[in-house]
C-alpha cells in the first residue's frame, strides 16, 4: 500500500471520528427538560420540608391533664339535684393555659382536632351510679356510665373532636349520681391534647 493511500485512509478515519464527536446523538433539549422537572420537584420537596419544620416547631402546643380536688383523703362528690360541672382542680399539665382549674372549662385556643378523655371512679352502692358527660359549648358530646352494688369501679371514654377557636369543653356529673376522688391516687381525671390544627 502506498504512503499516499495510507494517508487518505487515516484522514478518512479521523474525519469519521471527529464527525461522531461533533454530532452527538443525545437530545439536549429533552435532557434539559428532565433537569427542569427534577429542579421543580426539589423545590416542592424543600417547601414541604419547611412546612413540616414549621408545624413541628412553630405551631402552638396545647395539652392539659387534671384530676379532681387534691385532697389527702377519700372523698365523694354527689349526688346532686341537677347537672353539676366537675372542676378538676389538681392540674398536672396545662401547656397553652387553655384549661381553667377554677371553672373546669377547657377553651380551645385555636381551630383543630383535639383528643379528649375522661377517667372516673366511684364506690359501689346499689342506689347510686356514676354517670358523667362531656359537653361541647353546652351540648352533650359523650358520656361515661357504670353501676355496681359493691367495691370500687371505674369507667372511661374518649373522643376526637374538631373544635373552633373559643369552643368550650367541660364535664358534668349527672343528677343523682356520684364520683370518687383521692388526692394520693388521682382516680378521676380529665385530659385533652391538640392532635393537629386546621
Amino acid at each position: 500500500m502506498t504512503v499516499t493511500l495510507k494517508v487518505v485512509l487515516l484522514l478518512f478515519m479521523w474525519s469519521t471520528q471527529a464527525e461522531d464527536i461533533l454530532t452527538p446523538s443525545v437530545d439536549i433539549i429533552g435532557e434539559l427538560r428532565k433537569i427542569k422537572i427534577i429542579e421543580d420537584k426539589m423545590k416542592k420537596m424543600e417547601s414541604e420540608i419547611k412546612d413540616l419544620k414549621f408545624s413541628n416547631t412553630e405551631q402552638p402546643k396545647v395539652a392539659f391533664s387534671a384530676t379532681l380536688a387534691d385532697t389527702d383523703f377519700f372523698a365523694v362528690m354527689g349526688p346532686y339535684q341537677k347537672d353539676t360541672t366537675l372542676v378538676f382542680e389538681n392540674v398536672l399539665t396545662n401547656i397553652g393555659n387553655a384549661y381553667d382549674s377554677q371553672t373546669g372549662f377547657f377553651t380551645s385556643p385555636l381551630k383543630g382536632v383535639y383528643v379528649l378523655r375522661v377517667f372516673s371512679e366511684a364506690v359501689g352502692y346499689s342506689a347510686q351510679s356514676l354517670t358523667a358527660g362531656l359537653f361541647k359549648n353546652g351540648e352533650h358530646a359523650f358520656s361515661t356510665h357504670a353501676h355496681q352494688s359493691g367495691s370500687f369501679y371505674s369507667t372511661s371514654n374518649g373522643v376526637s373532636l374538631q373544635l373552633e377557636t373559643g369552643d368550650t369543653i367541660c364535664m358534668h356529673l349527672y343528677p343523682g349520681t356520684w364520683i370518687f376522688h383521692n388526692g394520693q391516687y388521682h382516680h378521676s381525671s380529665f385530659c385533652s391534647q391538640l392532635l393537629f390544627s386546621l
